[in-house]
């Protein structure tokens, strides 16, 4: 649905994207992250026509963004961190004016009434949005971006600004949408991308420096191998018997659990097994120790800076 290919930007020597690919299937709902300057915001800026490349090239459906620049806008809906409101206009002139601008071809009516249903805005409608909340001004964004029936929601920042209970909405509302659209969705609230995200993609200098699925990039980036296990029996023995399993580097005992750290790449899963039955020590569970989205983001981008 939407491809990118060796795309680069550059503002005179500066060069703010750089040479970067990749690809977002149907149904996908993406994260794409990368700190201040990292060329977040230009592939953006690119994919919704807003900018043009300076090398590479980018399609949304099959459509050019520059060559066919018109149809490829006709599939993108695109919420920017500031939704382009009009405050003294009511939701239904507002998204009226929206259908008008994008010369959708659905059933206006029907339409609209559709969008207002499934984005929560069917009681507002006729409010002016400059009287609403900032979450439903929010939703008031995303409606506008569904207008037309975009194949491609293209959301930055949706949440900002929310206080908790809107965000958990306005979360539910994109994972309902990502069922039959993809989705690329642009934040620094990194846990909302380990909350509605099944795919990540890190950008840094310009660069990519990760695209996987959120729980590999969590499992698999940045960290020492390790793992807690849950053994039946004497804590002290336990730690003897686990320190003394091949790959085993490290075993600390903490708040119930044993936690392993293993050589890197190392796969102790069997040993560790063979040990404690061999030990007649009961191997209740084990599992690897995942870090944090944040701190995947943060050894990704240290190590782009470093480069």
């Amino acid at each position: 649905m939407i491809k990118i290919t060796n795309l680069t930007k550059r503002y005179g020597p500066k060069e703010a994207v750089r040479g970067i690919s990749f690809e977002v299937k149907k149904g996908e709902i993406v994260g794409f992250l990368g700190p201040n300057g990292a060329g977040k915001s230009t592939t953006m800026n690119v994919l919704t026509g807003y900018l043009s490349a300076s090398g590479g090239s980018a399609s949304i459906a099959g459509f050019d963004v520059l060559d066919d620049a018109i149809e490829a806008r006709r599939h993108i809906g695109y919420l920017p961190e500031q939704p382009p409101l009009y405050f003294d206009m009511t939701v239904d002139e507002y998204l009226n004016f929206v259908y008008e601008l994008k010369s959708a071809k659905q059933p206006r009516n029907r339409h609209l009434d559709h969008i207002c249903e499934l984005v929560g805005l069917s009681h507002v409608r006729r409010r002016l949005i400059r009287n609403l909340s900032k979450g439903y001004k929010q939703r008031v964004g995303i409606a506008q971006a569904l207008v037309g029936d975009p194949d491609v929601l293209i959301l930055d920042e949706p949440t900002v600004g929310l206080d908790p209970n809107q965000i958990v909405e306005i979360r539910n509302l994109i994972k309902n949408l990502g069922e039959t659209r993809t989705v690329i969705l642009s934040t620094h609230i990194i846990p909302e991308v380990a909350a509605v995200c099944e795919r990540v993609i890190v950008i840094n200098d310009g660069l990519i420096v990760a695209d996987d699925k959120t729980e590999n990039l969590m499992h698999n980036i940045g960290g020492e191998n390790k793992f807690s296990a849950q053994v039946d029996g004497d804590p002290a023995k336990i730690v003897d018997v686990l320190r003394g399993v091949e790959g085993v580097t490290d075993v600390a005992y903490d708040n119930g659990s044993f936690i392993l750290t293993a050589d890197e790449g190392a796969d102790i899963r069997k040993n560790v097994f063979y040990a404690a039955a061999e030990a007649d020590l009961p191997l209740l569970s084990f599992a690897p120790v995942d870090v944090s989205l944040e701190a995947v983001f943060a050894r990704l981008t240290k190590k782009g800076e470093e480069k």
